[in-house]
């Protein structure tokens, strides 16, 4: 196994002291808190995947999944944010140009939005008339425009697809246009505000429509033609394995706590409590290891098929892994762990509601 860094070593301790220092005071308001947020903004990490041409940072993938990983360690709901909003922003390589200038002339633009296609679009004119609700969209707070992805209608019949399934294609919105509704109720990642939302009869014009596909890209970059599927799920994967390191660092306080302060736990359980710890530890840097390598390879051969499986693979094994070794170590940390105001737990709550995302679920 290569000699993996800890994700520490990609942030500055200023960052990561103004990110921790009020993650706790973030889930109370349910969003990110004006110090994190302002962090982002001086940082531009909303736009890490923006289109260079527009002032975004345009970040090739290998090193993306990284720094998403670090902010994730850092709190798993401002790492959270960061990616799903970098991954909407990630549309600019597919907007139309003059409506990407507009998005992006904002120093503070920040997209966010919904992949589930729960609305439609009815075409009239030289646009389409938009109405649906649409949930979980993380970061949708802070969020200068909005993307939904709807049904196509004409009419009152669906416009479908050669294959002869239905047409879905996604907009992006004026967050004006867009009614926000409560409807984050879950017990972790609270600080993403990842509420729902609702249009309706909102009439766009037709250059607000994109479609996500090579061959549709606005901007020639390899970032715009890697397949979006193999994106998403490293991404998502990076954010777990991140929240799953943070839980292993607080640990070992937490063993420490428990070893000297409970009369019951002798020198042979301190043992077990060590070695599970290493044993995490290490099964846990061995998958980040092979994702991290599965990533690079495929960002080096985009076509190659097979190393676009490795990716899909090492994700899901990653987040699966991520998941196993934190729950190895939770029940050796004592009640502080099910304690829903402390550090540790919240890092539990937001591991065990981030891994519960469908894109990961299954290894295959």
């Amino acid at each position: 196994m290569e000699n993996i860094k800890h994700p520490s070593t990609l942030l500055k301790p200023q960052w990561v002291a103004i990110i921790r220092d009020n993650a706790a005071e973030a889930e109370g308001l349910g969003k990110l808190h004006p110090a994190q947020l302002q962090l982002v903004y001086e940082q531009q990490w909303f736009n890490l995947l923006s289109p260079a041409a527009y002032g975004g940072l345009q970040t090739s993938l290998p090193d993306l999944i990284k720094l998403e990983e670090a902010l994730s360690w850092a709190d798993g709901s401002l790492g959270w944010v960061v990616t799903l909003c970098c991954g909407a922003g990630w549309f600019g390589g597919f907007i139309n140009p003059n409506i990407a200038q507009q998005i992006y002339s904002d120093k503070e633009v920040c997209l966010a939005g919904s992949g589930a296609p729960t609305g439609t679009a009815t075409i009239t004119g030289n646009g389409y008339i938009i109405t649906g609700d649409w949930k979980y969209a993380s970061g949708v707070h802070h969020a200068t425009y909005i993307t939904v992805s709807c049904n196509i209608m004409d009419g009152e019949n669906p416009v479908l697809n050669e294959d002869g399934t239905p047409l879905i294609l996604p907009f992006v919105l004026d967050r004006k246009d867009v009614q926000l509704l409560s409807g984050w109720k879950y017990i972790g990642m609270i600080a993403t505000g990842s509420d729902a939302y609702s249009v309706t009869n909102l009439y766009v014009d037709k250059n607000r429509c994109f479609k996500i596909d090579p061959g549709a890209a606005m901007i020639d970059s390899l970032l715009y033609t890697y397949p979006f599927l193999q994106l998403a799920e490293a991404t998502l994967a990076a954010n777990i394995s991140g929240t799953a390191v943070h839980f292993i660092d607080l640990c070992v306080p937490a063993f420490a706590n428990k070893a000297t302060n409970i009369r019951r736990v002798n020198q042979a359980n301190v043992l077990v409590m060590d070695e599970a710890l290493r044993s995490a530890t290490a099964l846990l840097n061995q998958a980040r290891a092979a994702f991290f390598t599965a990533v690079e390879a495929s960002w080096a051969n985009p076509t190659d098929e097979e190393l676009l499986k490795t990716v899909s693979t090492t994700s899901r094994v990653l987040a699966k892994i991520s998941r196993e070794c934190v729950d190895e170590l939770y029940p050796y940390c004592g009640l502080l762990a099910a304690s829903p105001d402390t550090e540790i737990n919240r890092v539990w709550r937001d591991l065990h509601t981030a891994s519960q995302h469908a894109l990961l679920t299954f290894l295959n």
